[in-house]
């Protein structure tokens, strides 16, 4: 008699959430790491300049930006282009690689919006422990 198993598998062509390592552990890391998802959702609406990106995100220096776009462009989700102009300027856009992590973004931050409240409400009650002061 053969014995099936009654565990959920992940869907076909998809990894098994409980086994995401190495590479896939590593990409979802610079997915999801302090700036990553908001280029890209911000290079989803369209192209901007290096400098256009420094301006809009409040925090962020030359730095962690110019890593996140490099780290972002070697994983073909963002490319670079230097434009030929005086003074000489470069634009990052997204590719359509890239603009496949649109519509998981967008619902990511509608459900970060639609839940704020009630993680909010179990922030405060967790902090109220005695356990964690």
């Amino acid at each position: 008699m053969a014995v099936t198993s009654t565990k959920p598998s992940a869907p076909e062509g998809h990894a098994d959430l409980k086994t995401i390592v190495g590479p896939q552990r590593e990409l979802l890391d610079q997915l999801l790491d302090k700036w990553g998802q908001l280029l890209l959702t911000t290079l989803c609406e369209q192209p901007r300049r290096f400098n256009e990106l420094k301006r809009e995100f409040d925090g962020i220096t030359q730095k962690p930006l110019t890593q996140s776009l490099r780290r972002l462009e070697r994983n073909g989700l963002v490319e670079r282009r230097v434009l030929q102009q005086r003074p000489v300027a470069v634009e990052y856009r997204i590719t359509p690689l890239g603009r496949t992590l649109q519509e998981p973004f967008l619902m990511l931050r509608a459900w970060t919006a639609d839940h704020l409240a009630e993680v909010e409400r179990h922030r405060d009650a967790y902090d109220g422990r005695p356990d964690t002061l």
